[in-house]
């Protein structure tokens, strides 16, 4: 009992620090909603309807709005459908894709499934359902399903730009009350100034300023709290009868479709809620439970009774209700908490919309741009320089051109209850085919929260004439973006499927291929997880001379969130032992980072041994001539000194590169002297393989592991095509402009592979190939 009460001590106090740390990251965009929740919704259709009972019933929607959609619907059912501990959009969608086979990634395995993170829910083999041996069958539905995600994802980006805009706006409003009246030019100007600085401070990363987020926000709360506590007791303390529904009924008998169409203006209040899903991998569910529970919820409630409160009897003040309500004596030091809390809740999302576009891109829905992981210790937290200069300038667009915090919410109103209503689509579907619950219990759930966020929906359309229409217009420009280059991406990956190159070919050619094998080993990428790529006949045909050993490298996405480096290679051998050509399929997960460790080579060659060891300890796995092209196996390489395959050893190194050492000409040579000239050398640490002296092992095993060892020594070279991907003439209209415009044109202005895949120029090999698709 008393170890018990330990380890409970232990935990919930592990918690309440993850949610006091959540408070900045999860809740400022939410905590900041009474800034202009009051001003969206009563200015409008409503301004003949200015008066208490309007003021209440808006006050009972928010309260119940507040406490169905956020406590009930993220707090007590959402926050459980994570992830292995990661929640959002993708997180859901790639639960569905494993457990009801729902994903369009082409190179899927039998092998991805024995992933420990795959396994993560509960066992798919029970309660085969007549609708998911349907909707498995069919293409059409899980197309529409991608397309449902990929356009909640387009919203999420959209939201990136809505939130820093209104924060921003919503925050500086005050001024004009304080006494000292700026022009609106000053004040638009200001605007500009704070949310330049906002994303010029992003490529340092959250983690450095992220210590002075949660005492703000937690000052914030404090400050809204209070304030509204005081106008509750000063102004009118009937508005805590305001929780009662009826005042519901009677806001919409006497507003009618007013009324209906001011729902637009209470969806401001919840804002920001599904970031509590979204970033469930930073923290844990217990800690934003907890946060929520007992400190936004609370806070927010008595801040909205007590605006509702103070405007019942001071109806002039509804254009600037937050900080009028605000008493004189600490007008200033809230004001200057107000700002920093909105600059804190833009971030969040800026910082969500960064993760949403690296899941994108793992899924081949997003071209490629440059990811940087701004921390060492905080695994997740990345910064993308594309992106964040892309959303400056739509943010700063959308301040200067409607200049208008009604307009904005408008628009933010409706991004937020499309979203809402995707997740509560794609929770629906987790329910039946990940928990195995009733299709009833499915649907009760879907028609339940579906007509409350439906309502909210509706009401957000009304007004795309007034601003709405902005989301619906970003989120098509960037679902046009993401379905061009996932289109393009398949076009082409379904080519390489059909023109692979026939083993029977290769095999004809002998181990020597043909050609002169020369010491050193050749990676050839390719996005083909079986099979030898049409690019391969172009190098035997077109080269005089091919490394000894060969090796197909693949990387690619796995519907889970991240891949352990113990689970990350696996290794197969594409022909027969003395051909030494292997393949290696280098998995990651949608949240996984591909960082430039320097690494790759080492873990690569441990791969590899460890792979030909475990062979050759398997009879019925191989024949004489070992196995090839058929069963893969996963080889564990996260620590190269921990095998016992090979001996690894450091040595101080500061020479040239082995690759081109390794090589006799002169032209190389000179080059490589040129190159030292601009970069002159570091010295690294250099890892040298070798076996070990006391163990016995088969002769043909040995001397394919010195035959590694050796071209190891010899240097790497990286082979990569250069596509050009083109319609056929016999394609329409649309799919050439689509293929020979739009795909063209991403991919000309995206990061080419080789640099996303962080291999070193000097030992690149390109070789150029034409795809007709």
């Amino acid at each position: 009992p008393v170890l018990l009460s330990q380890l409970t001590w232990v935990n919930l106090s592990g918690n309440l620090i993850l949610a006091y740390q959540s408070l900045g990251v999860v809740y400022g965009d939410l905590s900041t909603s009474p800034l202009y929740v009051y001003r969206s919704t009563l200015i409008g259709n409503l301004e003949d309807h200015q008066n208490e009972e309007a003021i209440f019933g808006a006050c009972s929607l928010i309260f119940w709005t507040l406490t169905l959609i956020p406590l009930c619907k993220y707090v007590f059912i959402l926050l459980a459908a994570d992830d292995n501990g990661e929640g959002g959009t993708f997180a859901l969608y790639s639960l569905l894709c494993r457990h009801a086979n729902f994903s369009l990634l082409p190179n899927q395995q039998a092998s991805d499934e024995e992933l420990s993170a795959y396994r993560y829910g509960p066992s798919t083999h029970s309660n085969v359902s007549l609708l998911k041996r349907l909707l498995e069958k069919q293409k059409r539905p899980r197309t529409g399903l991608l397309i449902v995600v990929l356009f909640g994802a387009s919203m999420v980006i959209g939201d990136g730009v809505l939130t820093s805009a209104i924060a921003v706006m919503s925050s500086l409003p005050g001024l004009q009350y304080s006494g000292k009246k700026l022009t609106k030019g000053a004040l638009l100007l200001l605007a500009c100034v704070i949310l330049i600085s906002l994303f010029a401070l992003q490529h340092i990363g959250t983690h450095k300023v992220a210590f002075m987020f949660a005492p703000i926000v937690m000052l914030w709360l404090i400050s809204i709290f209070c304030v509204g506590l005081y106008n509750i007791i000063h102004w009118n303390p009937k508005v805590v009868s305001a929780i009662y529904p009826y005042y519901i009924i009677k806001f919409f008998r006497e507003t009618g479709r007013d009324g209906w169409i001011s729902l637009g203006g209470i969806l401001l209040s919840i804002t920001g809620t599904e970031a509590m899903y979204a970033d469930l991998g930073h923290f844990t569910a217990v800690s934003i439970r907890l946060a929520f529970v007992f400190a936004i919820y609370p806070c927010l409630v008595v801040q909205y009774m007590g605006q509702a409160a103070f405007l019942s009897r001071n109806l002039h003040s509804i254009p600037n209700s937050f900080f009028e309500s605000i008493p004189d004596p600490v007008f200033w030091p809230i004001f200057v908490v107000a700002t920093l809390s909105a600059v804190v809740g833009s971030q969040a999302t800026i910082t969500a919309t960064f993760s949403v576009i690296k899941q994108c891109q793992a899924l081949g829905c997003f071209p490629r741009v440059k990811i940087v992981h701004t921390s060492k210790h905080i695994y997740g937290q990345i910064y993308i320089p594309e992106i964040n200069w892309m959303l400056m300038i739509l943010t700063l667009s959308i301040t200067i051109g409607f200049q208008d915090t009604t307009l904005i919410g408008n628009a933010y109103g409706l991004a937020t209850a499309t979203l809402m209503f995707i997740t509560t689509f794609l929770v629906a579907l987790v329910i039946t085919f990940v928990w195995q619950k009733s299709i009833w219990i499915s649907g009760m759930f879907l028609l339940f929260f579906g007509i409350i966020e439906g309502a909210y929906l509706s009401a957000a359309l009304m007004k795309v004439p007034q601003g709405g229409w902005l989301p619906l217009v970003l989120s098509f420009i960037f679902m046009m973006i993401m379905y061009i280059w996932h289109y393009g991406m398949c076009l082409k990956y379904n080519f390489d499927m059909h023109n692979k190159v026939p083993l029977q070919w290769l095999l004809g050619l002998g181990p020597s291929l043909g050609i002169v094998r020369v010491p050193g080993i050749g990676l050839i990428y390719t996005e083909l997880a079986t099979g030898i790529p049409a690019i391969f006949s172009h190098f035997v045909t077109n080269l005089p001379a091919f490394h000894k050993v060969l090796v197909f490298i693949c990387v690619k996405s796995v519907p889970v969130p991240y891949v352990s480096s113990d689970e990350r290679f696996v290794v197969g051998r594409v022909c027969p032992r003395p051909y030494r050509m292997y393949r290696c399929i280098v998995r990651y997960g949608y949240k996984d980072i591909q960082q430039d460790d320097g690494d790759f080579e080492n873990q690569l060659i441990q791969s590899l041994a460890e792979f030909i060891h475990m062979e050759a300890g398997e009879p019925e796995f191989c024949t004489s001539e070992g196995s090839f092209d058929g069963r893969m196996m996963v080889t564990r390489s996260s620590s190269i000194q921990s095998g016992s395959t090979i001996i690894a050893t450091e040595i101080e190194d500061c020479s040239e590169s082995s690759s081109v050492q390794s090589s006799k000409s002169s032209a190389l040579l000179s080059l490589r002297s040129v190159y030292d000239d601009e970069n002159p050398p570091v010295r690294k640490q250099h890892i040298r393989f070798h076996l070990p002296a006391n163990q016995i092992m088969d002769s043909a095993i040995q001397e394919e592991l010195m035959d590694l060892i050796v071209a190891k020594e010899a240097g790497f070279a990286y082979i990569m095509g250069h596509s050009y991907v083109k319609a056929r003439r016999s394609s329409s209209c649309f799919k050439k402009f689509v293929i020979d415009v739009g795909y063209t044109f991403l991919r000309k202005n995206c990061r080419g592979p080789s640099v996303d895949l962080n291999i070193p120029h000097i030992n690149l090999i390109e070789v150029g190939m034409t795809y007709y698709v």
